[in-house]
């Protein structure tokens, strides 16, 4: 495996400080929230996916207000990047891949530690981190970037299994607390539009990319540029021209094709200690099977 493919994948599946380890290999059996067929664990077990689509659904979160303000006034972001990525990071795994009770376990401290975040955003609007519509944002945003990076990264998974992937996330949603999760492209597709009017540039935006571009997250800065220009790439045109990114943030000549080849990499070589792998044995199944 190239070395800085193998940091890159041992960094971010590795427990950050502060959060308990999970152990996914155990109890042997022990379903998960998504089943080991699913499209889900298809698309979660890829890194570029993971981390391309997690810096595009930070982009679309920031240029909603609310959301906005309530992560930078009520998380580390500013402070300490890199943890509050990894945080974010190991989550999501242990939603996808870990034992189901454990999953609901780690979901509910999150919804109990989001009841105590609230606020105003500078232009006086009220928001609270358990409201309904606001969790239905960030999950259909990251859906979207975990799916749209890997449909354009990886490979092309079709409409139906495309569909598949946004039915199999509403019930972990909903666990969060979202009240209205797309079930599918169209569905999601109806919440960008009703959201679009809502959204707005933000220098706080830029100040997440001066963040992305110098924190030690990746294993080499270039890599961590080139994830995050093809973050900003994905990103849907109408979007963009609302947060002002023009082509200067996008791929450049030749990165399409390293970030293909570098996404290629991540669906051949197993690292049996991640949770992927460690679920697949946890369920009788061999660590190589999402990677045939």
């Amino acid at each position: 495996m190239p070395r800085n493919l193998d940091r890159l994948l041992r960094d971010y599946i590795a427990p950050p400080p502060g959060l308990k380890p999970v152990d996914f290999g155990a109890p042997p059996g022990a379903p998960a929230l998504f089943e080991p067929n699913s499209v889900s664990w298809r698309v979660m077990k890829n890194p570029v996916a993971l981390v391309v689509g997690g810096f595009a659904a930070v982009i679309l979160e920031l240029a909603e207000p609310r959301v906005r303000t309530g992560v930078w006034e009520h998380t580390t972001f500013r402070t300490d990047p890199v943890t509050r990525i990894r945080r974010t990071g190991y989550a999501a795994c242990v939603t996808i891949y870990g034992p189901a009770d454990v999953a609901r376990g780690m979901i509910s401290g999150v919804v109990r530690a989001h009841d105590r975040v609230e606020g105003r955003t500078p232009a006086g609007a009220p928001y609270r981190a358990n409201d309904p519509e606001l969790l239905t944002w960030v999950h259909a945003t990251a859906v979207y970037g975990f799916v749209e990076a890997y449909n354009r990264y990886v490979r092309d998974l079709g409409s139906d299994d495309t569909d598949r992937f946004y039915a199999e996330g509403a019930p972990a949603a909903a666990l969060y607390g979202a009240d209205k999760p797309p079930r599918s492209r169209a569905e999601l597709e109806a919440i960008f539009a009703a959201m679009a009017p809502k959204l707005e540039r933000s220098d706080i935006l830029f100040e997440f990319f001066s963040i992305l571009r110098t924190a030690p997250l990746l294993p080499l800065k270039a890599l961590q540029r080139l994830m995050l220009r093809g973050a900003v790439s994905m990103t849907p045109d109408w979007a963009r021209e609302t947060l002002g990114l023009g082509r200067e943030f996008s791929l450049r000549a030749g990165e399409l094709t390293l970030l293909r080849a570098l996404a290629a990499a991540g669906e051949r070589f197993v690292l049996e200690e991640a949770p992927p792998a460690q679920a697949c044995k946890r369920l009788g199944l061999p660590p190589n099977y999402l990677y045939r």
